[in-house]
């Protein structure tokens, strides 16, 4: 490839920056939508989980794909596809023909296509910079999906809805359409190279790839600590995330437009967060890093539990978003670190398989304990208690891998061919 690093970083960047703008504007108006036609905290969830969903039933397919095809071009076509089907629901929006079900279904349809959009970008990385620029460029990608999907996206979407209720999810279309044109300034070939490259593409049968990454992830004992830590936060967390919408709008009384700043504000906490994360890992490790993010999450969902004051919980909701963005810095830099280029993509599939599979569960579980519960307060006490518990997890399992974590060295986080 004949582009300098950091122009190609450029592009992807920025196409990822427009394409998380519309994930942010549609992560705002559709739950909006659906409290316009219920107010069933289960059926909210149920949202959240349907938008997920496609990480458990497909992740897999999704990263052995992105090891044989090329990324960028399947970026491309996944954002158009996602461009036309938001076109659709504004569409339908516009002339008073939506339903709670056709709303599920176009969160399906755009959960898929973002399973390989996202994973593509993901595996990208290590092919636009250095080694050892990965933590500047993860910490970068972290950024453009906070700028996008809350701090811009957030209060966009929000606004816009208030307008008119097709407004944002036409502005998400062109989002998305303008992200898959952007890619096109990416130059070169991005079709991952084998190790033998006398194995033929045909014989390697898409079976035996999914299994190549199962079997690595299971015998790796970092990656496999580092899976099971992110499952446990993403259930945990989006047991309250799931219920954001009916938080804001009960608990605090806000009105749909205020909606908007509130997720404005975490945006602002998570940029915070990609920014210091690579000082602090610089300063205090790896391990320490993951451990504090943990912590501050936990005590910020806590505090929104108990809190009433709609300045306070968006300032929580912003420390909230600071951790876990930490955190999703540290797990994105070792796992390019530990991870061979060309099993990437699968050993993405079955991380994103099971890390984002979590969150429909923790979703539906969120929605079902606000309704046992009483109030979506009292989700966010326990989601909060959960992530404490799962920080104190994390010291532990992590304790024996220093080297892997905060070193980066690949052999402490090669798998144990004993296993």
């Amino acid at each position: 490839m004949s582009d300098h690093p950091d122009r190609r970083l450029r592009w992807l960047l920025s196409s990822s920056t427009l394409s998380n703008l519309g994930d942010g504007i549609g992560k705002v108006a559709f739950p909006l939508l659906a409290a316009t036609l219920t107010r069933d905290p289960v059926l909210i969830a149920g949202l959240s989980a349907t938008q997920f969903l496609p990480w458990l039933l497909f992740a897999l397919l999704t990263g052995a794909m992105l090891d044989r095809v090329d990324r960028r071009t399947a970026m491309i076509v996944a954002n158009l596809t996602r461009a036309a089907v938001v076109g659709g629901v504004a569409l339908l929006v516009h002339f008073d023909s939506i339903s709670i079900w056709l709303v599920y279904l176009a969160a399906l349809l755009i959960g898929s296509a973002e399973t390989v959009a996202d994973s593509a970008a993901n595996v990208l990385i290590p092919s636009v910079v250095e080694r050892s620029g990965l933590e500047r460029a993860n910490s970068k990608l972290q950024s453009v999906e906070i700028v996008g999907q809350t701090f811009l996206g957030g209060p966009i979407g929000s606004l816009t809805f208030v307008v008119f209720a097709a407004f944002p999810f036409l502005l998400n279309s062109i989002g998305f359409a303008v992200a898959a044109a952007l890619l096109v300034g990416l130059a070169g070939s991005y079709r991952p190279q084998r190790q033998d490259p006398s194995a033929s593409e045909t014989v390697l049968r898409l079976r035996d790839q999914l299994a190549d990454g199962l079997r690595w992830v299971r015998r790796s004992p970092v990656v496999l600590r580092l899976v099971i830590i992110a499952s446990l936060v993403s259930l945990v967390t989006e047991m309250a995330q799931a219920q954001l919408v009916l938080y804001a709008l009960d608990d605090l009384d806000l009105d749909k437009a205020a909606f908007g700043l509130f997720a404005f504000v975490g945006g602002a906490g998570g940029l915070l967060g990609a920014g210091v994360a690579p000082r602090l890992v610089r300063h205090s490790g790896r391990r320490a890093v993951l451990a504090a993010g943990l912590t501050l999450s936990g005590l910020a969902f806590l505090g929104m539990g108990l809190s009433d004051q709609p300045v306070v919980s968006a300032v929580l909701f912003g420390l909230f978003a600071a951790g876990v963005v930490a955190v999703n810095v540290v797990l994105g830099t070792v796992r390019h670190a530990i991870v061979p280029s060309e099993l990437l993509g699968r050993v993405l599939g079955v991380w994103r398989t099971l890390v984002w599979g979590a969150i429909p569960v923790g979703a539906l579980l969120g929605g079902v304990l606000t309704r046992v519960l009483g109030s979506p307060s009292a989700t966010f006490v326990l989601s909060g208690v959960l992530q404490l518990l799962v920080a104190g997890a994390a010291l532990l399992l992590l304790r024996r891998h220093h080297a892997a974590v905060d070193l980066l060295d690949p052999t402490d986080g090669k798998p144990d061919t004993k296993w």
